[in-house]
């Protein structure tokens, strides 16, 4: 079993990667990307953990937040105790999440177990529910109470009704919001937005992008094929996006390849490595680019930001 710690111990280690870039960093332009990649798995597809540690150092990625499941999710990741092992294993450059599915009866204690722990987020929450159901708003209730983020998966099936959405930015204003996946990259377009990775140009108006500029509690999750393609289907259309919403913007993977490169990804490519060229391409001022690769996850998770 993992040592237990408590949520202060455990902020101020993992605060230590960002103490490490704060210390580098001066007033001039930075000489290369600073990365915190807030989404990563454990046992991600069967992924071995040593392959995860090699994917994340490939990527030069200085603090990575694990996302455990729970439920059905233990089919694809590995849950809150195998995190936390993996802490345990690889202390440095690695925070954690807690994940339960809502509609436990203990659901609420679970969650304030791990946040207790140290926990410094809740997410990826994927289960068939509304977002908006009595269930969900008793994980908001707890992420309140600890004051940490909640990452959302948003898709056909998982977090449903995110066009209610904008109600609960309203009754949870002291949370944090993340938005992730087809169900919410997709509706970037006020057009044939209902999931999946739409191709062609984007027609401005879409829920999320109106969530995103209109709530300062909602932020987006570009991880994922989901967030790849909303960088790649419209560049005109992205290019301002990430420009006008570079503070609500937060750089992630997802993604399940072994080394970096597209290894044992049957798609052959690494999602990061792309996602990361695509914003090199559309940010020309290297300290908004920190701010969506690094700065924006680090403040909220409390982790410090670099002076």
């Amino acid at each position: 079993m993992p040592v237990c710690i408590t949520r202060r111990k455990f902020i101020g280690g993992a605060a230590a990667a960002a103490v490490s870039v704060a210390n580098s960093r001066t007033d001039a332009a930075p000489k290369k990307f600073s990365l915190l990649d807030i989404h990563q798995h454990v046992l991600f597809s069967k992924r071995p953990e040593d392959k995860l540690v090699l994917h994340q150092q490939v990527l030069d990625v200085a603090t990575t937040v694990l996302l455990p499941g729970d439920g059905w999710m233990h089919v694809q990741l590995a849950g809150n105790e195998e995190c936390w092992s993996h802490l345990q294993a690889h202390p440095d450059g690695y925070v954690t999440f807690c994940n339960v599915d809502p509609k436990r009866e203990d659901a609420q204690q679970v969650l304030q177990t791990h946040l207790e722990r140290g926990a410094l987020g809740i997410g990826e929450q994927k289960f068939k529910i509304p977002a908006d159901s009595p269930e969900m708003r008793r994980v908001y209730d707890v992420a309140r109470e600890f004051d940490v983020p909640v990452l959302l998966h948003f898709g056909r099936e998982y977090n449903t009704g995110l066009e209610r959405f904008h109600k609960i930015l309203e009754a949870y204003p002291q949370v944090n919001f993340i938005g992730h996946a087809t169900g919410w990259w997709a509706n970037i377009s006020a057009v044939g937005a209902s999931g999946g990775y739409p191709n062609g140009p984007v027609k401005p108006g879409g829920i999320s992008d109106r969530l995103l500029s209109d709530y300062a509690n909602m932020y987006g999750d570009l991880s994922a094929n989901s967030g790849r393609n909303a960088l790649s289907r419209d560049p005109d259309f992205a290019s301002d996006f990430v420009l006008r919403l570079s503070k609500k913007l937060i750089w992630g993977s997802d993604c399940p390849c072994h080394d970096g490169q597209g290894g044992a990804y049957p798609k052959g490519y690494c999602i990061a490595q792309r996602s990361l060229a695509r914003l090199k391409e559309y940010v020309a001022d290297p300290r908004i680019l920190l701010g969506i690769t690094y700065d924006n996850g680090a403040r909220l998770l409390k982790l410090g930001i670099p002076l």
